[in-house]
């Protein structure tokens, strides 16, 4: 089974209606949040990929709790879709298949944090001025 990144834009593109639901509600953006970081545990370190995740969560905390607004919407959605496809049961490559079964989930979040990369940046930089590490 190939990975297809014109599948995953669409299953990241099909997710942010139901992003744009959950960012509405800080606790289910918590509870997923959380959800998202004990995933990650359970992931090697895989350099540069995974890098802007702690970035990426603290954004989209913080502009759920209205301290960094200056962020598109639709970033926000992007950001929590990917979340959503790491979490959720609809992988292109079904997790239960060793080593490969995770590439799919890679490929969309790396998607999102690629697409993302501008105010990933201006966050950790606005996170940097306000005297908290990146």
């Amino acid at each position: 089974m190939e990975f297809n990144l014109d599948q995953a834009q669409e299953l990241l593109n099909k997710g942010i209606a139901e992003a744009q639901e959950i960012v509405q509600n800080p606790s289910k953006v918590d509870e997923l949040l959380v959800q998202l970081e004990e995933k990650l545990k359970a992931v090697p370190a895989i350099g540069e990929t995974l890098a802007d995740v702690p970035v990426m969560i603290a954004m989209v905390k913080a502009w759920i709790r209205k301290e960094y607004t200056v962020v598109s919407p639709k970033v926000i959605a992007c950001l929590v879709g990917a979340i959503i496809y790491l979490l959720k049961k609809r992988d292109l490559i079904p997790d239960s298949i060793p080593l490969i079964g995770i590439a799919d989930d890679l490929g969309v979040m790396g998607l999102a944090l690629k697409m993302s990369e501008p105010e990933l940046k201006a966050f950790a930089e606005w996170r940097a001025n306000r005297g908290f590490q990146a």
